[in-house]
Formats: C-alpha cells, sequence, structure tokens
C-alpha cells in the first residue's frame, strides 16, 4: 500500500490499508456510510421485528436461545438485555480463549451470578498450539483457528439441543468497514461470510501429517444442508442501537467488571476491550505489521464515530500507542508456541508490507508517518 494511494475516511479516519474497506467518491468510507444509514432507522420498529423472531423461537423446553460469549462487555450486554429486558433463558456458549486471562476468567464468574447455564469448551491444547503457531507463520494470525471455533461451536450445541435462535453481536464487516455478500448480511449470520471474512478457508484444509480431520472437528462449521433443526442466526445490533462505549457503562452498572490490570491494554487508550485472551495483543500488533495501522487507531476510529473523542485526540493516541506490542504478552505467546524471543520479530518481520516499511539503520519504520498522513488527508478533505 503505497503513500500515495493509502487514503483515510474524512469522519472517522480509518485507513484504506484495513482489509476489505471500501470508500465512495466522498471520501467516507463503508462504516461511516452504514452509520448514516442506521440513523434513519426506525428502531421501534426493529425492536417488534426482534420480538416477533424471539416469540416464534420460544419452542425449546429449556432454552430460548444460545448467546456466543466471550464474557466482554458486547456479549455479556446481550445476555443480560435478553435475559432481563427480553424475558428469555439464554445458553451461554464459549470457546476458549487460546490462552485465557485471569480478568477474563473474573468477568465471566461475575456474570453467571447472575443466573445463566454456560457452556466453556476448550479445545485441545496441542492442536490449538501448533494451529496457532502455523497461521502466525503463514498468515500473521495466530487467531485463525479460533475465528472458526467462535463461529462453529454454538451453531453445532443449537443443532444438538434443537435451540431454534443464536444472538450474535454486531455484524463486523458492516459496523466497521468490510465486505458484505448479501443484502441482509448485517441482520442475519451466514457461514459463507463466516468462511469468506472471518476465516479465510474451509478448516477442512487444515488437515496435515501432525493434526487429523477428527482434530480438526471443533473448527470445522457444519453441514447446515444436513441438519434437521432449523435455527435463525442473527445479529443483535441489527435491532437495537449498537454503540460499544455504553455497553460498556451499561455492564459496569450491573457486575463488577474488571479491565485490563494496568489501567490501559498496551496498544490502545482503552481499557475495557478484548481482555480475555493474551494472544489478542499479538494479533494487534501484527495488524500493524501488516497493515500499518494499529490498535489504537481502530479503537479510536470507532470513538470517533460515536463522538466519544476528538480527531486531535485521535492523532495522539495513534502517535503514542499503534506501534506498542505488550512484552508479557509476547513471552506467554513464544512459550505457549514454543520459539524464542527473536524468532518472533523475525517471523513478524517477514509480514511486513513492503510497500509502507523500510529498514533503516537496523530499525523498521513505516515510509510514511501514519499520523502526519492522516492529518494531511483530513484537513483536505475538510470544508
Amino acid at each position: 500500500m503505497r503513500q500515495d494511494i493509502i487514503k483515510f475516511c474524512k469522519n472517522c479516519l480509518m485507513p484504506s490499508s484495513r482489509p476489505r474497506i471500501s470508500f465512495k467518491n466522498n471520501n467516507l468510507c463503508n462504516a461511516c456510510e452504514y452509520l448514516l444509514l442506521q440513523k434513519k432507522i426506525n428502531w421501534k420498529d426493529r425492536k417488534q421485528e426482534f420480538l416477533e423472531i424471539i416469540k416464534k423461537s420460544k419452542t425449546h423446553e429449556f432454552y430460548d436461545c444460545i448467546v456466543p460469549w466471550s464474557g466482554g462487555k458486547d456479549s455479556s450486554f446481550i445476555a443480560y438485555k435478553l435475559k432481563f429486558d427480553y424475558n428469555l433463558n439464554p445458553l451461554l456458549v464459549t470457546f476458549a480463549p487460546i490462552l485465557p486471562t485471569k480478568v477474563g476468567h473474573h468477568n465471566r464468574n461475575e456474570m453467571i451470578k447472575l443466573g445463566f447455564d454456560h457452556i466453556y469448551f476448550t479445545p485441545d491444547h496441542i492442536v490449538s498450539k501448533q494451529l496457532s503457531k502455523r497461521f502466525f507463520i503463514e498468515r500473521g494470525n495466530p487467531k485463525v483457528h479460533w475465528d472458526a471455533g467462535i463461529k462453529s461451536l454454538p451453531i453445532k450445541t443449537a443443532i444438538e439441543k434443537n435451540i431454534k435462535l443464536i444472538v450474535y453481536a454486531e455484524h463486523g464487516e458492516s459496523h466497521y468497514g468490510g465486505l458484505t455478500l448479501y443484502k441482509d448480511s448485517s441482520k442475519n449470520l451466514s457461514l459463507e461470510d463466516v468462511l469468506e471474512n472471518n476465516i479465510g478457508d474451509n478448516p477442512l484444509n487444515w488437515e496435515s501429517d501432525e493434526i487429523s480431520k477428527n482434530q480438526l472437528y471443533p473448527y470445522i462449521l457444519p453441514d447446515l444442508n444436513k441438519s434437521k433443526n432449523k435455527f435463525h442466526a442473527l445479529f443483535f445490533a441489527y435491532f437495537h442501537k449498537w454503540n460499544v462505549i455504553e455497553n460498556y457503562n451499561f455492564i459496569i452498572n450491573k457486575i463488577n467488571f474488571k479491565t485490563h490490570p494496568k489501567g490501559r491494554t498496551p496498544g490502545t487508550f482503552t481499557n475495557f476491550d478484548s481482555l480475555d485472551d493474551h494472544v489478542d495483543q499479538i494479533y494487534y500488533y501484527l495488524q500493524f505489521i501488516k497493515f500499518g495501522f494499529g490498535r489504537a487507531s481502530r479503537d479510536a476510529s470507532r470513538h470517533i464515530q460515536k463522538k466519544a473523542i476528538t480527531k486531535s485526540e485521535y492523532f495522539n493516541y495513534v502517535k503514542k500507542y499503534d506501534h506498542e506490542l505488550s512484552k508479557d504478552d509476547m513471552i506467554k505467546f513464544c512459550q505457549f508456541i514454543e520459539i524464542s524471543v527473536p524468532d518472533f520479530h523475525d517471523i513478524c518481520d517477514k509480514h511486513r508490507n513492503a510497500e509502507i516499511w523500510k529498514r533503516k539503520k537496523n530499525k523498521w519504520k513505516l515510509k510514511f508517518n501514519i499520523n502526519n498522513h492522516a492529518k494531511k488527508s483530513y484537513y483536505n478533505n475538510c470544508g
């Protein structure tokens, strides 16, 4: 991604190096275009539509729906609303983080105290380690298999238990800028969408001399054509105004929700998002390596959309935190996949985009200053 072709959204400042993002002639990214459409929605009608759907799903003897649940602010917000506002009995389903954190464990326990049934599935540790190492080396993303697992488990559970409704959070491709395969992608989950945008290929392709097809079962998406249970998998954010900051403010008033123990999550200015897996820090650092923008850019962009910070604050946060890597989390990850710290950095360097990185005096630097370039792009688009 050369300096002369990179764009920044004139509203949220998300760069065009974000995978699958697109821009229209007015220099707005498709996430901000979607946000404008949200302002035209009659949310009372959407809520009524949701009520009709959940009414039809109440056919199970015990559970009205499944909530794919990490224990984070968003999925906990949804679980709480479904149970206490909609009078449903949701079954919470968690595909275990790759390297679980104490904060994530605490937040899940606090939520369960309110009275939820919960399934916590832990896949084969050895297989998870092998896949995490493989995808770290091959794709610069150590969480590819986990992305498959969190989509596969709730669907399999719904089929096995004959539960008619699965309620996910938001459709990321619509809300944050990406590829929407269908007109109703922001409303209904499709397995084609999952394979195309979340996983990248079919987990059956991951079979190798070390990993058998049977060992890949936790990650393989079910064949819905062979399922007798016809369930509905939808996104809560289609039917309700979605604001991750408000979700956090809501849930901290309901449970003793802990944030990052250091007061700020490394790589960004927030402390309340993506807290349950030590590997998340590696994932976001590699985002910076591959695409030239880090976790601070991601978070600041979303905060600008909700008018929670100014663009001046965006520039400061990006400059301070985008490049950060948590040493503690990096060491935990290296120990997990059994590589040395120098090997870790060598692998990361192989994923650097040569169009945006240069090596000078044994140090890697971006060929352009994203902070200044975003400012220039922003001010050129003002007025």
